[in-house]
Formats: structure tokens, C-alpha cells, sequence
């Protein structure tokens, strides 16, 4: 046994060889979760660190805590955690073997699903519970994570159950009846063992954290809706269709809270603002007013000496995140892109194109570089106003209103929605059309869409990005269209070229005809030529045109004199 081992205190339950870090569920952890346990967890308190975290997450707590102990199933993960952080106490062991201490504040943000090992008793969900709550005080501040077997991540994941995990990641059944399924009887149990409830909170992707109140109001287009939705789109799970589409149906029926990815209780703290975001290097809290969401930027990663107005961080295509364009309040209204789909899926495109002329005087009247984006920008009454996206870029107004209509032209035509153009104008064509009717030129098309790419990258939704299933068959069908259509194409050009071809060759019949033709006449002119009739011909022609016929014999005269001499 190693020196870390002998460091690690085991109690009963521990599970070795096993890591609950290496399977591919992993840790728990995130500056969204780090902001919310800052907020909630008392200063100087004994804390308990229930469970698999990441260390971001253990260094917050333990900087927060007077002692702070860390409890994992598995012997090897302590040891890498006792190597890690040599000032906390380390526990390798189930949560049932863990007694005799009683702890001012307990983090489970991963939940009660994996705190049992392989020896340990088959304990239902509130057993394990009690077993918590046997460890705390009466002031106990307690955050517990639950997973959601109703999630929209779970409903849509493409892998068949079998697949999802793997040998290495050790994960029981949800098969416990008595296991909380909604946010009101996790309460409830929260409530069966005494403790404080003050806050659920509705967990989406572990970037963005929206109380269950707040989530459960949100429509479609609304800010929390958005939120919850993008946090969603950036999942690795394969999907069987586009779960942005399956977010708006939840939250048009309500039901935005009971198909969190999961829910986060907290117990014995003060209510606490109803959203936790990511935004850029940043989290962003925001608090719900009659009007307008209230926004403030809690925590900076870009930098820990700069302050969070200066912080930005950079992505691909020059486009950077910039805090200080992050507005105090953001419009509780719907947004623009919402009423731009309602519009286009009824065929409207008189009111389409009245809106987008109002959307591109604004635009254009607006000052700074933050890349336009219709989905984070809201109607505020008669007007506008920007969203908490920071991302800024060094472009031009009209390059930057350019670069909104690309990046709705991916959503709405690559998310094979409804809309009233023709297939033949979808891609740069209908982004001029949109951009001619916002008060934009085509040149800008171009810079636009470069724009439109480092964005999508920049949130984690780019090309790299796998698409889902039911997408993957859309683009599958429109390829086999215009494969199809193109096939006909060819065969036309086809066909024209072998029309062309057979001209080619009756010309180049004649043409070889006539070049035989040409040969023959030539042939015969030469044997005419050398004939002695041609010769007698032309004596008889040069003898013709002879004007003195008395002088020329005279001088033939001569010359045969000079020749022959006395012989003539």
C-alpha cells in the first residue's frame, strides 16, 4: 500500500479498484456551481464534500470552510484527492460507514447515487437521506443534486440504455419507487427529515441554474427559456432530434422545471437570486423584477486581478467575450427570433419584413460591436433591447447586422423549419433578401457569415458540433433530393453532349470528304502540269504574245550566232 493510501481513512463500503472520475458520467463542477456555493455555504463552517467533485469545486469549498472533509466511494480516487489536497481529510468509503461526526454544511451536488459501494446495504433513496441528515446539525446548510430520469437530455439521448454506461462506470438502476421524480417530492422529502428548504433549483447542463418558480413560468422566447435552451444545446449526448425544439414545447406547456437535466436543493441558507448562468469567462446571476430581470456579474475566470467590467476572453474568428456590454437589466419580454419563426412558419411575409425593417433601423442606430444575434435580442415595447450575450467583434454596424441574419438563416433553415421562400433562394440569396429588408447590403453576406462562425463556435453549437438524429435524416433527405435533381442535370448535359457529339462527327465526315475531294484535284492538276500538252500549251501561250514577231527572230538569230559560231 502506497503512502497516499496509508493517508486515506477507509471506512466501510470502500470500492477498489474502481474511479468514479474516469467513467463517463465524471465529476460534478463548474463555475456556475462554484458561484452558487459561494453564495450559500457558511464561512468558517465544517463542511462534508459528498460525493465525486471537481476540484475547482473542492478548492472553493475548502477556502470557504474552517475543515472541510471530502467523502468518496472509491480507495484510488482518495488517494489522487489526498495527493491533490494534502489539508483536507479524505474519507474512501460509502456514506453508510461514514459516523460519529456531525458537519455544519454539506455539499452532494452530484446526488445520492453513487455514495454506496459494493458491500454496502441495498438502501432506497430516502434511506440514504436519513443517513445524510444523521451527519448534520440543526443549522445545517445542505446542497443536494438530484438527477432527472424525465430530462429532456434523457428522452432525446440517440444510445440505447445498455450503452449509456459503460463497464467502468458503475451506475445503479433507477428502479427505487420511492426515489424522488419531480422537484415537489424532492421537497417533500426534504421536508420528512426536518431540514430547511428554501431554494430548488432546476439544473441545465451544469451552465445554468434557474429556480424552479422562475423555470416553471418561462414560455417560449422568454429570458429563462433561452437560457435553459442554449445551456442545453452545447450537451455532448448524441440526440435523437433538436433539443431546442423540445425545450420550447416544454416550456410552452409548463413543464420547463420537470425536464431539467436535474435539480438542485438547497437547505438552511437565505433565498438566493433565481438564475445562475454562464456568460463568457463569467457567471451571471439575475433576479426577477415586475418588468425586467435585474443582471450582475459575480465571477470573473478570465482573470482573478482583473476586475469583471475589463475581463474578456478570447474565441475563434476574433470574436471575444466582453463583460462590460452586459446590460444591469435585460427586457422579460420574448425574443426577436421567436416572433421571426412564429412569422415565417404562418407565411406572413408582409409583417416578416415589417419587422425586419424596424430590427435593422435599430440595429443600425446602435453603437459598440457586440455580434447581433436575433435569439438574445428581446422586444422591449416598441423597441429592442440586447440580451446578456457579451460577444463582441471589430466589425462594422452593417457587417454585424449581416452577421444576425446568418446566424438566424443556420437556425431556421438548418433547423428545417417552416418558412414561405423557395428552395432555390436558401443561403446567401435569402440572407441578402432579409439583409435588403433590414436596410443592409449584399457585400456584407460574407463577412457576416464569418461572424455567424465564430460565434457558433464560441458558444459550443459550431460545425464540430454532432448533429442530431432526426437532423441528420432531414440533410440526408435534402442531399438525396438534390442528388436527385442534379442526376437529371446531368442527364441533360448528357444528352446534349451526345447531340453535339453526333454533329461533330457528321462534320467531321464532310470535312474529310472534302479534304479527299481536295487531294484528288490536286493529284490531277500535277499530272497536268507535267503533261507535254500543258509544255505545247504554254510555248504556244508565251508564243502568243509575241508584239514583233521580225524583232524576236532577229535576236534568236543572234543568240544562236553567239553559240554555235561559224557553224550556223
Amino acid at each position: 500500500m502506497s503512502d497516499n493510501q496509508l493517508a486515506v481513512e477507509v471506512v466501510r463500503g470502500e470500492m477498489q479498484p474502481w474511479s468514479d472520475y474516469n467513467g463517463k458520467r465524471g465529476a460534478v463542477g463548474g463555475p456556475v456551481l462554484r458561484t452558487l456555493l459561494n453564495d450559500v455555504l457558511p464561512a468558517g463552517a465544517r463542511t462534508l464534500i459528498l460525493g465525486p467533485h471537481t476540484a475547482d469545486l473542492i478548492s472553493a469549498v475548502a477556502l470557504r470552510s474552517s475543515a472541510a472533509t471530502v467523502l468518496v466511494r472509491s480507495v484510488s480516487d482518495a488517494s489522487a484527492l489526498s495527493e491533490q489536497f494534502p489539508d483536507l481529510q479524505v474519507i474512501a468509503g460509502a456514506l453508510d460507514g461514514l459516523s460519529g461526526t456531525e458537519y455544519e454544511a454539506i455539499v452532494a451536488v452530484d446526488g445520492l447515487d453513487r455514495v454506496l459501494g459494493y458491500d454496502s446495504p441495498d438502501l432506497t433513496w430516502p434511506q440514504r437521506l436519513d443517513a445524510l441528515v444523521a451527519l448534520c446539525t440543526p443549522s445545517t446548510v445542505v446542497v443536494l443534486g438530484l438527477e432527472n430520469e424525465f430530462s429532456l437530455t434523457n428522452l432525446l439521448d440517440a444510445r440505447l440504455p445498455a450503452n449509456r454506461h459503460g463497464d467502468d462506470d458503475w451506475h445503479p438502476l433507477h428502479d427505487d419507487p420511492a426515489r424522488p421524480v419531480s422537484p415537489v417530492q424532492l421537497a417533500s422529502e426534504l421536508a420528512r427529515v426536518g431540514l430547511d428548504l428554501h431554494s430548488v433549483y432546476a439544473a441545465y447542463a451544469d451552465r445554468t441554474l434557474l429556480a424552479v418558480d422562475a423555470a416553471a413560468a418561462a414560455r417560449p422566447g422568454s429570458f429563462p427559456a433561452r437560457l435553459a435552451a442554449e445551456a442545453l444545446e452545447s450537451t455532448e449526448v448524441p440526440l435523437l432530434a433538436p433539443i431546442a425544439d423540445a425545450t420550447d414545447t416544454a416550456a410552452r406547456a409548463g413543464l420547463l422545471a420537470s425536464t431539467a437535466s436535474g435539480w438542485l436543493a438547497v437547505a438552511g441558507a437565505a433565498t438566493q437570486p433565481a438564475i445562475y448562468t454562464q456568460a463568457g469567462p463569467a457567471v451571471l446571476t439575475a433576479t426577477a423584477t415586475p418588468t425586467v430581470w435585474a443582471t450582475s456579474i459575480v465571477e470573473s475566470s478570465a482573470s482573478d486581478e482583473a476586475p469583471p467590467s475589463e475581463a474578456t476572453a478570447r474565441s475563434a474568428d476574433a470574436v471575444s467575450f466582453d463583460l462590460s456590454t452586459v446590460p444591469p437589466t435585460v427586457s422579460s419580454g420574448v425574443s426577436v427570433e421567436t416572433l421571426l419563426f412564429r412569422l415565417a412558419a404562418a407565411e406572413d411575409v408582409p409583417a416578416f419584413r415589417a419587422l425586419a425593417g424596424r430590427l435593422g433601423e435599430w440595429a443600425l442606430a446602435q453603437s459598440g460591436q457586440v455580434v447581433l444575434r436575433w435569439d438574445d435580442t428581446t422586444v422591449d415595447g416598441d423597441s429592442f433591447g440586447f440580451g446578456v450575450s457579451g460577444w463582441v467583434a471589430e466589425a462594422g454596424r452593417a457587417e454585424l447586422l449581416a452577421a444576425a441574419w446568418a446566424r438566424f438563416h443556420e437556425r431556421l433553415i438548418g433547423g428545417h423549419r417552416r418558412h414561405p421562400w423557395p428552395p432555390w433562394m436558401v443561403g446567401d440569396d435569402l440572407i441578402t433578401t432579409w439583409l435588403a429588408m433590414s436596410g443592409g447590403a449584399a457585400e456584407d453576406v460574407a463577412r457576416g457569415k464569418e461572424l455567424a462562425a465564430g460565434l457558433s463556435a464560441a458558444l459550443g453549437t459550431g460545425e464540430g458540433q454532432a448533429p442530431d438524429v432526426r437532423t441528420a435524416l432531414a440533410d440526408a433527405e435534402r442531399a438525396k433530393h438534390e442528388l436527385f435533381e442534379l442526376q437529371g442535370h446531368v442527364f441533360g448535359l448528357e444528352r446534349t453532349i451526345g447531340f453535339r457529339d453526333k454533329a461533330l462527327k457528321t462534320r467531321e465526315t464532310r470535312l474529310r470528304e472534302m479534304r479527299l475531294q481536295v487531294q484528288k484535284a490536286n493529284a490531277e492538276r500535277t499530272r497536268f502540269r507535267n503533261s507535254r500538252a500543258f509544255a505545247a500549251a504554254t510555248l504556244i501561250r508565251k508564243a502568243a504574245l509575241i508584239r514583233n514577231p521580225r524583232k524576236f527572230a532577229y535576236k534568236v538569230k543572234r543568240r544562236l550566232k553567239k553559240k554555235l559560231g561559224n557553224r550556223f
